[in-house]
């Protein structure tokens, strides 16, 4: 049979002394106490040190000799013990790709779902995506009034400068007499000769058919043609009425823009993932970049006397007919103070003109010498000194007028531009992300699914809903997915992790806690009670650390330590429930919770003071 109790005997970790407790199994218990009277050294440091080292020596020798040995607890005897999990107050870790949603696993659940129920919109037109089969495409062409007569075009050329001679003796060898060149039927034979600095749309006509039963083989086989011809799009030209065009796409591409996508996967939605995250800022959502502000400590000075402190040296005659080019393209003078340059001519010289040709002119003797161009920009150029420093004092002094900064290109989202363009219902991944977390449980409850969805997304739907409750249950509903790891308290750590083996579901284990009701409102915390007792009606045994009022009416039973801290503590003073506790004059605990002793509230309060002003040093250094 399973023990009922987890028995300990001569306890002597840390100022124990020589403690022996049986603990019953399937319950609540609160150790409580002084600070320092043991409570922590007997929960932590004995029964969850055992618990780690009897699982650990559980283990093969070849699996050991990567975790290490554990130093055994100073204790006689501990039986009963189950698989133990401490949830300590301490924060999740420093590492900033670590989010609310990776440490529940809730991201795992959206990265699925979004991957199988999402709607993926175009990254240039925001229209619907869709994969369409060789028989949906019939079955649409089809759904067209009967006798229509169509053309079946396969789309070779989208938008593209050239002459495409090539294209069309091509065509012609393989058997094609017609193609559209601009929107205009022509032979093959007869192409007419186009300019080469135009964009050009051009679509080879497969066959000409009438919507009818008999053609339908016939159709079929016209329709995988222009399907392999168009690298899996094909357009039906209808010629009666308007004569308008249908756009189909065997693929996932978009219709409209003529652009092709991968089919979504969960490692799309996954900012650790090079298939999903954002590339200029690697999947973190901020670069550490030059800062436009830092690098123009005195506004006063002009560009050519080096206002940008970082350029460092004289502007030489090179580099200055290059600036010449670049003031003389937006219109501005290069002796004119900073403060005085219009936003335009700044930016300009600061991040460049992109992929505008610039005429740059160089005088000399001989005459003048013009050459074209771009120009990247200022920072630019100091990026690529940074990155090609080879001495760390050069590094750091660049460093000086940098910052983190968001990421431009994903604005903060962490993934790349086809990731959010998928939505279920109205939004994105990162928006969902983005909710505080009880209004992410409202966007699921009241989320709107086709049957179909609905099956396929049932249950991360329902791990995900039970997990944002979980949260809500510990008080963590002001909190955001994509709320970084580092952000977080001690106290919201535990009651994540916490969530999280609410969310597992283990049974048979011992859990200890330390005090996870530190933070919180009073009714946020009848919320985490409500979240231990759940846990313990699992089948599990809670073992709280806590100085908590309502957590000690709460508990099963409870553990007093002391009667003081240190070397006067480190023994059972009582052990029972709360009334055991209450009539006990020894503890320290029941002389407070008797109103025997209490903290009185200050009669006299020290008067509000301004704050002292920051010397001139800390508010440069602040800034």
């Amino acid at each position: 049979m399973e023990p009922s109790k987890i028995e300990v005997k001569g306890a002597r970790e840390h100022n124990l002394r020589d403690v022996t407790l049986s603990i019953p199994r399937g319950k609540l218990v609160c150790f409580t106490g002084v600070s320092g009277s043991g409570k922590s050294s007997f929960a932590f440091d004995t029964l969850f040190a055992e618990g780690q080292r009897r699982y650990v020596e559980s283990l093969s020798s070849y699996a050991r000799q990567f975790l290490g040995q554990l130093a055994k607890p100073d204790v006689d005897l501990i039986t009963g013990l189950s698989p133990s999990i401490s949830i300590q107050q301490k924060t999740s870790g420093w590492n900033p790709r670590s989010t609310v949603g990776t440490i529940t696993q809730i991201h795992d659940y959206l990265r699925v779902l979004f991957a199988r129920i999402g709607r993926q919109d175009c990254t240039k037109c925001s229209k619907p995506i869709t994969a369409q089969t060789r028989e949906q495409i019939l079955a649409r062409i089809y759904d067209l009034p009967a006798e229509s007569k169509v053309l079946i075009l396969a789309p070779v050329v989208r938008g593209k400068k050239g002459e495409h001679r090539d294209l069309f003796d091509d065509m012609i060898r393989q058997g094609y007499a017609r193609v559209r060149v601009d929107g205009n039927v022509v032979k093959l034979a007869k192409a007419p000769s186009l300019s080469r600095n135009i964009r050009h749309d051009i679509e080879v006509v497969v066959d000409r058919l009438a919507v009818t039963n008999p053609s339908r083989a016939r159709m079929a086989e016209a329709v995988e043609n222009a399907l392999r011809l168009g690298d899996g799009m094909l357009v039906v030209h209808v010629l009666d009425g308007d004569g308008h065009d249908i756009l189909m796409s065997s693929e996932y591409a978009c219709t409209h823009c003529g652009i092709s996508l991968e089919p979504p996967s969960p490692q799309l939605f996954s900012f650790n993932s090079p298939t999903g995250m954002c590339l200029a800022c690697d999947g973190i959502g901020t670069v550490f970049d030059f800062d436009p502000k830092k690098l123009v400590p005195d506004p006063r000075k002009s560009f050519l006397k080096l206002a940008i402190e970082p350029m460092r040296t004289r502007i030489g005659k090179w580099r200055r007919h290059i600036y010449r080019g670049v003031a003389e393209s937006v219109g501005f003078d290069l002796k004119t103070p900073w403060k005085k340059l219009p936003k335009k001519a700044r930016d300009a010289l600061l991040f460049g003109l992109g992929d505008k040709h610039l005429t740059f002119e160089w005088r000399w003797s001989g005459g003048v010498w013009r050459h074209g161009g771009t120009f990247d920009g200022i920072i630019a150029e100091l990026r690529d000194k940074h990155r090609k420093a080879k001495s760390n004092m050069v590094r750091a002094y660049y460093e000086k007028y940098m910052r983190k900064t968001r990421c431009v290109d994903c604005h903060g989202a962490r993934l790349n531009r086809q990731a959010l363009s998928v939505r279920i219902g109205d939004k994105t991944i990162e928006q969902i992300s983005a909710l505080p977390i009880n209004e992410a449980r409202d966007f699921f409850d009241g989320l709107t699914l086709s049957s179909l969805q609905k099956k396929i997304g049932e249950d991360a739907i329902k791990e995900i809903r039970g997990r944002l409750g979980f949260l809500c249950d510990v008080g963590l509903e002001y909190l955001a997915l994509d709320r970084t790891a580092p952000t977080l308290s001690g106290g919201e750590s535990q009651r994540i992790r916490l969530a999280s083996q609410i969310g597992a579901g283990l049974v048979g284990v011992l859990y200890i806690l330390d005090e996870p009701s530190i933070g919180l409102h009073a009714r946020d915390n009848e919320r985490l009670l409500k979240s231990l007792c759940h846990l313990r009606d699992l089948g599990n045994t809670v073992i709280v650390v806590e100085h908590d009022e309502q957590t000690m009416w709460m508990a099963d039973e409870i553990v007093d330590f002391g009667p003081g801290p240190g070397v006067r503590g480190g023994e059972v003073v009582v052990h029972g429930d709360m009334a055991k506790v209450t009539r006990c004059k020894r503890s320290v605990t029941g002389r407070y919770l008797r109103g025997d002793e209490k903290i009185e509230v200050p009669t006299k309060r020290r008067p509000v003071t301004k704050p002292a002003k920051a010397s001139k040093r800390l508010r440069k250094l602040s800034k």
